[in-house]
């Protein structure tokens, strides 16, 4: 079965091909993808790597989690699920926050 990785606290240097390179030192690597900035396009500092199986996963954790790449230690585990995210950007737009504004027996007029 596949497992996703998260590699986190990665040098903006870093690129996927070194990543693959790297992480089949520890076993089958299906896919490498480097996070970046859709504005810029910039890498942001991590990446998801998925690997073959959970054996090959456990040991990529155990032999790159801390290793220092780049100048910084990596930061190696099982990536979470995506959280579902609303697209209001955390403000609400309903009603309830105009009080004392809405039309009725609010108004002094």
């Amino acid at each position: 079965m596949e497992v996703k990785l998260y590699v986190g606290n990665m040098s903006y240097d870093t690129t996927e091909d070194q990543l693959r390179t790297m992480f089949t030192e520890a076993g089958a690597v299906v896919t490498v993808d480097v996070i970046k900035d859709r504005d810029t396009g910039n890498p942001k500092g991590f990446a998801f790597i998925t690997m073959a199986s959970q054996a090959d996963a456990a040991k990529a954790i155990s032999m790159f989690n801390g290793k220092e790449v780049g100048g910084r230690p990596l930061t190696v585990n099982t990536a979470k699920p995506r959280e579902e995210r609303s697209g209001g950007g955390g403000r609400s737009f309903n009603n309830s926050n105009n009080r004392g504004r809405s039309g009725g027996s609010n108004n002094r007029y």
